[in-house]
């Protein structure tokens, strides 16, 4: 059993397949999001308490909950050959690849904006990054919830078996790289982003059929792995739609 903090994570993950076990309401809240977090509890038979501050305070004792807090059970993870079979269905798949990404405020914010995407599903290297926590998924704003996630020890190895499926692998790398507007990515893509301070690692660059960067205009010649990752897959979106 985990918790979740937040009125948006927790709606969301009423919302979706999630099993959301018990709610922990701290007393007299009200707003629009609330009421509907409890009709929706309601529909589902999910149990609703209102409880005093200093019971709340032991739920959920250095949290941002923002007076809520719901003990959901683990997130499902799925296989890589459930993702591929899953995606398939669709005619052009975007997999989004994470190569050791460690702060969870990142981690969740990927997730968002992969929601936001449409992205079909996430594979997330098991070595060095982040766990799915409750910052992970408070930072989320619920999207990990509707989200497909496959964790994998070898990322290379999961390039290798994407390429026999025929996907063109994408890796956000600075440096002997394409700009990223120049890249046909009209096809099944997995786009590859990597660690906040090495971004993707050698090997996995080494794999990638094409290697993409943003250019800058400022002093500062990198930006946040989250933000990174939004500015290109809302490209893939921009090229697929126009």
């Amino acid at each position: 059993m985990k918790k979740i903090y937040g009125r948006k994570p927790v709606l969301e993950a009423l919302k979706s397949d999630t099993g959301v076990n018990q709610i922990y309401l701290l007393y007299n809240q009200h707003s629009r999001i609330i009421n509907d977090i409890k009709k929706l509890a309601k529909k589902k038979g999910v149990r609703i308490s209102q409880v005093s501050s200093s019971k709340f305070k032991t739920l959920a004792p250095k949290e941002n909950t923002q007076g809520i807090v719901a003990e959901v059970s683990e997130k499902q993870l799925y296989s890589l050959d459930q993702m591929l079979k899953d995606a398939s269905k669709k005619p052009a798949p975007l997999l989004l690849l994470v190569d050791s990404v460690q702060d969870p405020h990142n981690l969740g914010a990927i997730f968002r904006t992969a929601e936001a995407a449409g992205v079909d599903g996430i594979i997330m290297s098991i070595r060095n990054t982040a766990p799915i926590n409750e910052t992970v998924s408070k930072t989320s704003a619920g999207a990990i919830s509707h989200l497909k996630i496959c964790r994998e020890f070898n990322l290379v190895n999961v390039i290798k078996t994407l390429k026999k499926e025929y996907y063109w692998i994408v890796g956000s790398k600075l440096g002997n790289s394409k700009n990223y507007t120049e890249i046909d990515f009209s096809g099944p893509i997995a786009l590859v982003v990597g660690n906040e301070e090495k971004g993707i690692s050698h090997l996995v660059a080494e794999n990638c059929d094409f290697l993409a960067e943003i250019p800058m205009k400022g002093k500062i010649q990198s930006l946040n792995v989250s933000v990174a990752t939004g500015i290109l897959l809302f490209e893939i979106i921009r090229q697929r739609n126009y």
